[in-house]
Parts: structure tokens; C-alpha cells; sequence
């Protein structure tokens, strides 16, 4: 397997101009920081430019759009942290792309972090925060920015879409198979359906509402109230389309014997479909009878060069007409450091689906059993700028073929 010329070619011009940068970016860091009132007030304004290119074979999988077989996807995400006093902490993430997954749409800017944290005293029991934020659920959302992430995407559960809807409720066990896509040809047409297919969670989740959070000891726990479910699309995230009717609950409870160890329990339950679902419902059906509930395990684990995280998701999706689908996926990913600058990462996936009853009392898949496979390694430059590839091989999950590879190529530069 070879990887494409166009991905190659482009890192190797891309990462020799990088240490050029390193200069400006030094003098620019000077001027992103503002303190005023002894201190007491403090702002910082940071931010990343990630180039990445990606080549699919056969066709894209999980969340990514491309029309053939090339994908250019730049990005600018700018943060802004600002404190005042030792009570309140403020932040925001806002991004200019081509949509919040590969070239989802055309180039446009967006919020997508806003949130206010208050902390009522000086230790880390409570804190109280309100806005948009990133779900609290399982380990993978603390490092999925792109400079903290190994990889370039995200793992299997938070972005293979399944055959849950979320514009319309499921009539019959037949339109849910329908709806997974599977056994059906690559040029059926039905391809457009994606745009309505949920995962178990989407991507991290930055839904709007309210969290709890704390450390007690050697145990920590958070709890959210939101207003979509972890499976939600990211155009349901914001308070102006989604309200609060049928919110969603999330929250984990995490241990930490030492400082290798870190384990944690996660449950989730809310409602997954939109409002404008509700022309689909049947006679005495409510949106609320169609809720995702999940629960997860997660660990990660630190020795000297070496790190791994894993996490496993059971969810099930309450269909009122068709049963409870239930689905099962999980992750273990390891990243090793072989020297300062280059370290290299892989990562297993695999989602296994349950069986409903149709309608002539047969159990049913109702999902295509998937699993990838993901290497990334990487090289960072400097402080400021880092390149990383990924090859990821992926089995079921792709209408009319077997099997897909994707190429990957993400070039970052942090100021």
C-alpha cells in the first residue's frame, strides 16, 4: 500500500517551512496576552492553522464529505481564555472551515465553545459551568483537539453512522435495515440518507446547557444537562435550534489511584430526535419515547513513553414501533514517544450491532459490524508545529464494498 504522491509531496513543502515561522510566532504569543488590575483580570488569545489533506479508496467512511477521492480541508481555530479573580474563567472556540466535519459545506465562521465556569471557592470540589461546551462523557473529548490528538480523526463510536435517524422516527424493522444501508449497492442513491444517520456520539459533542463538576480525593465526577443527545448532529448543538423540551442528562465518575491510572464510568440518557420529527411519529407517540441511553467505560494510562486509552460504549436507541436496537463499540489506542519530537500512535476500533424482530417474527441485524484499524505517526518541529499521517484500513460499514483505505495528511501549526 502505497501512500498517495499528492499527501507526500505536500507534507514535505508544508513541514519545511515550518521552523521559518518559529520567530513570528514567538514575538506574536507577546502580544496575545492581556493583564490588567494587578492581574487579577487576564486574557489570552491562542489558536491553530491545520492543513489537511485526505485520498479515500474506495469512498470516504464515517463523518467525512468528498465527492471523489481527494480532500483538501483547511481550517483556523481561534481560543480565547480570560479570568477573573480566582472565581470566574471563561473560554471560547470558534473556527473557520468548510463545516465542522471534512468539507461538510462551504467556508464559513462559527462558535463553536462559548461557556462561563464558576468556581465559589479556592479548591476543586465544585465548579459550575454554563454555555457550549464539550461533553463530560468518557476520555476522548480532553485530547481531541488536533494538536493533543495522536491521530487526525476520531475513533470509531463518535463517528460510524448507523441507521438511526434523527429527522424522522422509524415505521418498521425494514426501514431501519433501509435506513443502515445494508446489503445495498454503492450507487443505489441512497447515499444522501447520510446526512440523517446518527452515530453513538458525535465528534465531542459540544451541545449547549449546564455542568457540575469536581475532584474529591482520588475521585472526580461530572454531570451535564443538555439540550441534544450525544449522538446529535453538530447543527443541533446550538441553543437557537434545539431547546431544552426534551433535554439529555450525561455524567461520569472517574477514579485516579496514582498518577498512571485514570478510570471512569459514563451514562447518558436523552431524546434523539429533532423536533421536526414529530409529523413522523405515530398516534400517541412522543419524541421523548425515542431516547439514545448509553453507558461507558473508559481508562487511560501513562508510563515514562508510552500512553493508552480505550474506551467501550453499549448504547441502545428506544424505537416505540420496532424494539430497542442495541449496539456495542469500542477502542483501545496507544501512542508511543521514540524520541522529543517523533512519536507514533495505533488504534483498533470495532462496532458490533444487535438484532430486532420484523415483521414476519425473524431477528433482524440491524447494523453492519465494523471494525479499522488506524496508524498515525507523527514529527513535531517545534513548540509550535507538528505533521502527522494516518493509514486507516476499515471492514463493513461501506454500502457495495467490502473493504476501504483512507490516507490522511495533517500539517499544524499552534500560536
Amino acid at each position: 500500500m502505497k501512500i498517495p504522491f499528492f499527501i507526500s509531496l505536500w507534507c514535505a513543502i508544508v513541514a519545511g517551512g515550518a521552523p521559518v515561522t518559529e520567530d513570528i510566532i514567538d514575538r506574536l504569543d507577546e502580544k496575545l496576552n492581556w493583564s490588567a488590575a494587578d492581574d487579577t483580570l487576564r486574557a489570552r488569545l491562542s489558536g491553530t492553522i491545520e492543513l489537511e489533506g485526505y485520498h479515500f479508496q474506495p469512498v470516504p467512511t464515517g463523518v467525512i464529505h468528498a465527492d471523489g477521492k481527494n480532500l483538501f480541508n483547511p481550517r483556523l481555530v481561534l481560543f480565547l481564555d480570560a479570568q477573573a479573580g480566582s472565581h470566574f474563567y471563561f473560554f471560547a472556540q470558534s473556527r473557520i472551515d468548510r463545516g465542522f466535519d471534512p468539507g461538510e459545506g462551504v467556508a464559513r465562521g462559527r462558535f463553536d465553545e462559548y461557556a462561563v465556569r464558576f468556581t465559589p471557592w479556592h479548591n476543586s470540589k465544585f465548579n459550575l459551568q454554563i454555555g457550549k461546551f464539550a461533553t463530560v462523557v468518557g476520555n476522548w473529548t480532553a485530547r481531541h483537539l488536533a494538536w493533543d490528538n495522536p491521530f487526525i480523526g476520531a475513533p470509531l463510536p463518535y463517528e460510524n453512522l448507523t441507521g438511526i435517524f434523527d429527522e424522522s422516527a422509524a415505521d418498521s424493522t425494514r426501514t431501519l435495515v433501509k435506513w443502515a444501508r445494508i446489503n445495498q449497492p454503492a450507487n443505489t442513491g441512497a447515499v444522501y440518507l447520510d446526512q440523517y444517520r446518527l452515530p453513538i456520539l458525535w465528534g465531542p459533542s459540544y451541545a449547549s446547557g449546564a455542568a457540575a463538576s469536581g475532584v474529591i480525593g482520588k475521585m472526580n465526577y461530572a454531570v451535564e444537562f443538555k439540550n441534544a443527545a450525544l449522538s446529535s448532529r453538530p447543527d443541533s448543538w446550538d441553543a437557537a435550534q434545539v431547546q431544552w423540551q426534551n433535554p439529555t442528562v450525561s455524567g461520569r465518575i472517574g477514579y485516579k489511584p496514582d498518577a498512571s491510572w485514570n478510570l471512569g464510568v459514563s451514562l447518558s440518557n436523552g431524546t434523539y430526535l429533532r423536533g421536526s420529527a414529530r409529523a413522523t411519529l405515530a398516534p400517541g407517540e412522543k419524541l421523548g419515547d425515542y431516547r439514545e441511553i448509553v453507558v461507558g467505560q473508559d481508562v487511560g494510562f501513562a508510563w515514562h513513553h508510552f500512553q493508552l486509552w480505550a474506551e467501550a460504549y453499549e448504547a441502545t436507541f428506544k424505537i416505540p414501533r420496532v424494539g430497542d436496537a442495541h449496539t456495542f463499540a469500542y477502542y483501545v489506542e496507544a501512542k508511543y514517544k521514540f524520541t522529543p519530537q517523533f512519536f507514533g500512535a495505533v488504534r483498533w476500533n470495532q462496532q458490533m450491532f444487535g438484532r430486532v424482530t420484523d415483521a414476519n417474527g425473524a431477528a433482524v441485524q440491524w447494523g453492519d459490524d465494523v471494525w479499522r484499524i488506524d496508524f498515525a505517526p507523527a514529527y513535531r518541529f517545534t513548540p509550535h508545529s507538528e505533521i502527522k499521517l494516518q493509514y486507516s484500513l476499515q471492514s463493513g460499514g461501506v454500502a457495495g464494498h467490502r473493504r476501504s483505505e483512507t490516507f490522511a495528511a495533517q500539517f499544524v501549526l499552534r500560536f
